[in-house]
């Protein structure tokens, strides 16, 4: 599937960048409706740009693909980062990470994300360094971002956390797990059951993690 191991550096300027987002843009489109079995044809064509164009910028479909889930998670951590950015102006805790937990539930349920993901899982026996590149910049990339924002909130004394990444992994299983969950049978959970999650699953959060009264 790979073309050329010995790649010469990438194009640039305005109209490759152009050329490269075309590419990106028709590629997610193409993986999310024919899986990773899609043509490099296809996606050519869908780009407006010929196969020569789509090998200058990326080397094998593998790659492409890599760049393809890179991009879609950049916009979850955008948003997790505009949640983060917004920390200052609350003092309520609760506000705070219930703010949190629906910015990273509205991501992840985002259907060409969870698509992306499916592809990901469907594909790991064959291509298992998909899955490695999807963790980096996926998984590993949120986790990072939330552990921030718990560092936030415990400087400012509203957390008190001993373990971050056993937090962080707490927080996830709490509100965004199960949604990741039923995607995989192809459901989805109800608005209302999805709101509860949230709420039941930051008190219990806070149920373990709020700074004790002294004395």
């Amino acid at each position: 599937m790979a073309r050329d191991t010995s790649k010469s550096p990438a194009p640039s300027g305005k109209r490759a960048e152009r050329n490269r987002q075309a590419i990106v843009a028709a590629a997610r489109e193409m993986f999310v409706r024919d899986g990773f079995d899609t043509n490099m044809d296809v996606i050519a064509a869908a780009a407006g740009v010929s196969k020569v164009t789509v090998y200058n910028h990326f080397r094998s479909k593998e790659e492409l693909f890599t760049e393809v889930i890179g991009q879609a998670m950049d916009e979850a951590h955008a948003t997790l980062a505009e949640v983060r950015a917004h920390l200052v102006d609350t003092g309520d805790v609760r506000e705070a990470l219930t703010r949190t937990a629906r910015a990273m539930v509205e991501a992840a349920t985002d259907p060409s994300r969870l698509a992306l993901r499916n592809l990901v899982t469907s594909e790991l026996r064959r291509f298992p360094e998909l899955g490695q590149s999807y963790q980096q910049r996926g998984p590993g990339r949120s986790a990072a971002a939330l552990g921030e924002v718990f560092g936030d909130l415990c400087a400012r004394g509203q957390l008190a956390i001993a373990d971050m990444e056993v937090a962080v992994i707490q927080f996830f299983g709490l509100t965004v797990y199960p949604h990741l969950i039923v995607s995989s049978i192809g459901a989805t959970l109800r608005q209302d059951l999805t709101d509860r999650l949230i709420a039941d699953g930051v008190d219990t959060f806070l149920s373990r993690h709020q700074p004790r009264p002294s004395g």
